[in-house]
């Protein structure tokens, strides 16, 4: 019988998630400018200043990890679902996108969207995400 290197783990809503761990995450999925190197205090933002902070933990360490950027009235967008590439592939991407989702709809929030990197899309289908018709996502470059 083989042991699963995924026992124990647990995917909760937290306030806060170490710094290393989050670095590595944002590395990992090609996020993390050099820049960053100089000033991480960003970090504890990203996690404590979510609508929610979703996190994959084995042990204490974070493996994976996904945010909802939210006024948890109406309207919320999910982003920076990442998870280390050790362990993709095991559907814990999805169990955070789920954990967000069910969590959001707890406090009522009833549209909720995300922006797919190219070649996702059917990862977020999979999860009943669809393609918004006549909509395209634009970014503000000043």
């Amino acid at each position: 019988m083989l042991n699963n290197p995924l026992t124990g783990m647990i995917i909760k809503t937290v306030k806060s998630a170490p710094e290393n761990d989050l670095i590595r995450l944002y590395k990992e999925a090609e996020w993390w400018a050099p820049s960053y190197d100089n000033d991480t205090r960003f970090l504890k933002s990203i996690v404590r200043d979510s609508a929610l902070f979703a996190g994959a933990f084995l042990g204490k360490r974070l493996i994976g990890m996904g945010r909802a950027l939210s006024d948890l009235a109406s309207d919320a967008y999910i982003q920076d679902v990442a998870v280390l590439k050790e362990y993709r592939g095991k559907g814990i991407g999805k169990k955070i996108i789920k954990t967000l989702i069910r969590e959001l709809k707890t406090k009522g929030v009833d549209w909720i969207g995300l922006v797919a990197q190219p070649g996702t899309s059917s990862f977020y289908r999979e999860l009943g995400f669809e393609v918004l018709k006549d909509h395209v996502p634009l970014k503000y470059k000043g």
